[in-house]
């Protein structure tokens, strides 16, 4: 331990007068601190509420969004780019409710087999087979208003 905190202060030593050998050529003006004000922050802005009142429809509502905002990927929850597939846009906006997501999912793939079939095995399968995000995206929509429909 002590060799490291020999090491440490020689490097602090050496940092400190590579700094001042670096802003030796530096005006030093003295900065009158009273008369600088920060700009008000301005507030978030607020949600509008969505159509559903209930937690999964909303849920889907806000995913379908999150797809449009953020963009749509196939292969990852999340690719490089920040673009969510169908699952990773559902996960995030759940907020971490695990419980809430899984409801959601199950309604998605329901919504998914009713327009597609039952061969559908899953909604990551049914997302990764699209070149685009405009048909997860209007499945997403239209399991919303199943869900509103259920009252979830």
């Amino acid at each position: 331990m002590e060799a490291v905190k020999r090491h440490m202060d020689t490097r602090l030593a050496v940092a400190a007068v590579a700094y001042e050998v670096n802003t030796a050529h530096l005006d030093t003006v003295p900065v009158d601190w009273s008369r600088i004000t920060t700009a008000p922050v301005p507030a978030a802005p607020a949600r509008t509420p969505g159509p559903y009142a209930t937690p999964v429809a909303a849920l889907l509502h806000r995913a379908s969004l999150r797809l449009r905002e953020a963009g749509w990927c196939a292969g990852a929850l999340i690719d490089e780019d920040g673009a969510l597939c169908s699952q990773g846009a559902i996960r995030r906006e759940s907020g971490g409710d695990r419980r809430l997501e899984a409801q959601a999912m199950e309604v998605l793939l329901e919504a998914i087999r009713r327009r597609f079939g039952p061969s559908v095995e899953s909604v990551p399968t049914f997302n990764d087979a699209w070149a685009d995000g405009s048909e997860p995206t209007r499945m997403m929509e239209r399991a919303s208003v199943l869900a509103d429909a259920r009252g979830i």
